[in-house]
């Protein structure tokens, strides 16, 4: 089974880094449904773990995050990001939590792929 780790720093909404990175580890479970994928999300990003997202338009970041958790996809959020950005007390989407740098340490050892958007 192949591991790969998406580590994904854009804004939720201000850039589309972080949806193109979503979008691709959502096509990467449909090519392969065994795939290990695990998402970390830094700086900017770990905005997109909140719920009750309601976009005007377009694309929206909490219904991707939902597909991956619901896929057995981990999705973490950076604690010093989060907790520098008020996220931390927050509540968040299902399936997502607080992780921390040795976590995402361990995770790129481990991986045999580390994406980064």
């Amino acid at each position: 089974m192949q591991k790969i780790v998406i580590i994904a720093n854009g804004a939720a909404y201000g850039s589309e880094m972080l949806f193109n990175s979503l979008r691709l580890a959502i096509a990467m479970r449909e090519q392969d449904a065994g795939l290990a994928l695990k998402l970390f999300l830094m700086s900017d990003a770990v905005t997109a773990g909140l719920r009750g997202q309601k976009p005007a338009e377009g694309y929206n970041i909490q219904q991707m995050l939902e597909i991956l958790t619901a896929q057995g996809v981990v999705v973490k959020l950076c604690k010093t990001c989060a907790d520098g950005r008020g996220v931390s007390q927050l509540p968040l989407i299902d399936g997502v939590e607080i992780g921390t740098l040795i976590e995402l340490a361990q995770w790129t050892l481990e991986a045999d792929k580390v994406l980064t958007f």
